[in-house]
């Protein structure tokens, strides 16, 4: 029994020193700084944090940001679950052209996906010039460097990390749930309500939360498709740190935003265990 543990922690310490190395040391020292009351690092308060959160306009930007990660997530859920039960309903061939279609846009860089976006939605892009071909419109309409349009980028760049894990929540429920559902007379609706979508909870929480997470920190995309027009943490963070260079402000502000993405990811997995007691004392 020792040794078999011993050789568990021979096999853990290499991601354990990566991860303290890499990521634990930079978020103390992140921290840390934040602290420092300015470039210099002479004196250390909670002034960076009072500068935050006694700005309106800061708390619009960090508003925004969280905005634009509850939007997409949303609409991500929309678009993934429906094609999660067609994968879960369709013969083999179908599901492997879903999944390859699913999978497809991760073999591609992130900037080459947003490019897509920009030659889509341009004013010389294929919707605009569709529209003037069609007579819709006379002239082109703005579709790039909108609040609408940086949301269906967002989603389709994010949309992976949302399908994947429902997918695979899909797959592990039962047949013979539905099956023993749909003989006992009750409707698809109901089947879905009462046992597909309580059983596919932990993936659809664990897609969210992946969501959630990367679209508020999308950097390439909030900039190419948002444009100069909308301000988000991401680029707010890279101005305050490398053109200003007030490096205690910009660790302040990656703080907070990372102290708000534990809290949503948090209460996400709060919910979903909270759910598993309901279903398991039902």
């Amino acid at each position: 029994m020792r040794t078999a543990r011993s050789l568990d922690w021979q096999l853990a310490a290499p991601l354990a020193l990566f991860y303290v190395a890499f990521v634990f040391a930079p978020i103390g020292l992140l921290v840390a700084v934040s602290f420092a009351e300015s470039p210099e690092f002479d004196t250390f308060s909670l002034h960076q944090y009072a500068r935050v959160f006694g700005d309106a306009y800061q708390r619009g930007i960090l508003a925004d940001t969280l905005q634009i990660g509850a939007q997409t997530t949303a609409v991500t859920v929309l678009l993934a679950y429906p094609l999660a039960l067609l994968h879960l309903r369709s013969g083999p061939t179908v599901r492997r052209l879903i999944l390859l279609a699913i999978l497809l846009p991760l073999l591609t860089s992130t900037v080459v996906r947003t490019f897509g976006w920009v030659v889509i939605l341009g004013r010389q892009g294929l919707i605009n010039t569709a529209l003037l071909g069609a007579g819709l419109v006379e002239k082109p309409v703005q579709l790039l460097y909108t609040h609408n349009a940086l949301v269906v980028a967002l989603a389709q760049i994010e949309l992976p990390l949302m399908a994947l894990p429902i997918i695979n929540a899909l797959a592990r429920i039962d047949p013979t749930l539905i099956d023993a559902s749909a003989t006992l007379g009750a409707r698809r609706w109901r089947t879905f309500f009462k046992v597909v979508l309580p059983l596919s909870l932990p993936g659809l929480i664990a897609g969210m939360a992946l969501v959630f997470a990367g679209s508020i920190s999308a950097i390439i995309t909030q900039t190419l498709v948002g444009g100069g027009r909308m301000l988000f943490m991401p680029y707010h963070l890279y101005q305050q740190a490398i053109l200003a260079n007030d490096w205690p402000f910009a660790a302040a502000l990656a703080v907070i935003l990372l102290a708000f993405v534990l809290m949503v990811v948090g209460s996400l997995l709060a919910f979903e265990r909270s759910m598993a007691r309901w279903r398991h004392a039902g």
